[in-house]
């Protein structure tokens, strides 16, 4: 089975895992107070050009997530959100039992826009609804597709001129950053936006996320929150010792080489399969890739390979989702592209 399932099916890139072993017997102190994290998060202020921010490592995107909105919302407030956003969609209820709702939107290529944002808070204007305290989107966005710097800034603007704070998910952020339609630094993504962090767990390491916060209203007791939640990991080092190696020289680091890789293993899936007249549910220049198939050809590749039927099968098409990831092997990609190209050829 060759798996195009997700980022993170298999374990560390071999030089996070080298690290993990080269530190493995230091004694150190618990909780993410350790010199690992503390250089990580030199490392990260360093990429982003801003000292006045703090850096939690985190264990996973949903407790930055929960941990994050929870302790930037008052109890009445609600975060906007598109329907297909990981909070809404894939996080079990997980902000709700926080006590803050979150405001659905339907989007456009699978993106938030400053209209939208206006519209929702249209209609939660009173004592009656969820006033809406923040703005939540994903870069790139869970269909692939990736803010542009005008689109992120006019949405930055939204927020400041409506006084909410603008979060912004980077689970895969460095597939964003590396793709080529991308115009956005990590430095300009920073200044723009309220909170992000920079995703590992889908882009090399074991597990964790930095969490970045500008903002020292959002910072107050942050570490109260993270343990409230259940997320402050006793071996907070391990996360902090993997963030070294990923970003160990800078724009050169391993972190954008793993994600530039992710991203061409997924370029050759999307121009095979285009150059066969095969259309897509998203436009995605990222390292996940949706292809709308016949039923008869996603079948027979489900023997073989292991992915994400994405949408129900309608009029006897079924859109699926292929991720590719550091591990991705040319060889894997050509398998899928050679097995498609044949059951296509068989259906003449």
């Amino acid at each position: 089975m060759i798996y195009f399932l997700s980022d993170y099916s298999q374990g560390a890139h071999p030089a996070v895992m080298e690290a993990l072993m080269r530190t493995n017997m230091e004694h150190s102190d618990g909780y993410g107070t350790d010199r690992h994290c503390e250089h990580a998060a030199s490392m990260i202020k360093e990429m982003i050009g801003i000292q006045d921010v703090q850096v939690h490592m985190m264990v996973g995107g949903t407790p930055c997530n929960i941990t994050t909105i929870a302790a930037a919302l008052r109890p009445y407030e609600s975060v906007i959100a598109l329907r297909t956003g990981h909070i809404y969609s894939h996080e079990t209820g997980a902000i709700e039992a926080t006590g803050h709702r979150v405001i659905a939107m339907d989007g456009v290529n699978g993106k938030l826009t400053p209209k939208l944002i206006d519209k929702a808070l249209e209609e939660h204007q009173d004592e009656h609804t969820a006033l809406p305290g923040m703005v939540y989107i994903s870069q790139p966005t869970e269909c692939g597709s990736v803010y542009s710097k005008a689109e992120l800034t006019a949405i930055s603007d939204k927020c400041r001129e409506k006084s909410l704070y603008l979060y912004v998910d980077g689970a895969r952020l460095g597939a964003a950053l590396t793709c080529d339609r991308n115009d956005l630094s990590l430095s300009e993504l920073a200044k723009l936006c309220d909170v992000f962090y920079i995703g590992g767990t889908k882009n090399g390491a074991l597990f964790g996320e930095a969490l970045v916060i500008r903002r020292p209203e959002i910072d107050h007791c942050f570490r109260y929150m993270i343990k409230r939640q259940g997320g402050l990991l006793a071996r907070g080092r391990l996360i902090g010792v993997q963030f070294e190696a990923l970003l160990e020289g800078g724009e050169n680091s391993l972190y954008f080489k793993t994600a530039a890789h992710a991203n061409k293993m997924a370029k050759i899936i999307r121009e095979e399969l285009g150059a066969l007249g095969i259309a897509f549910y998203s436009n995605s220049p990222t390292n996940q890739v949706f292809p709308v198939l016949p039923t008869s050809v996603v079948t027979e590749l489900k023997k073989d390979f292991a992915f994400h039927e994405w949408a129900p099968e309608k009029d006897g098409m079924i859109p699926i989702r292929l991720v590719t990831a550091w591990g991705t092997e040319e060889k894997d990609v050509e398998c899928l592209v050679q097995a498609v190209k044949k059951l296509y050829r068989n259906m003449k």
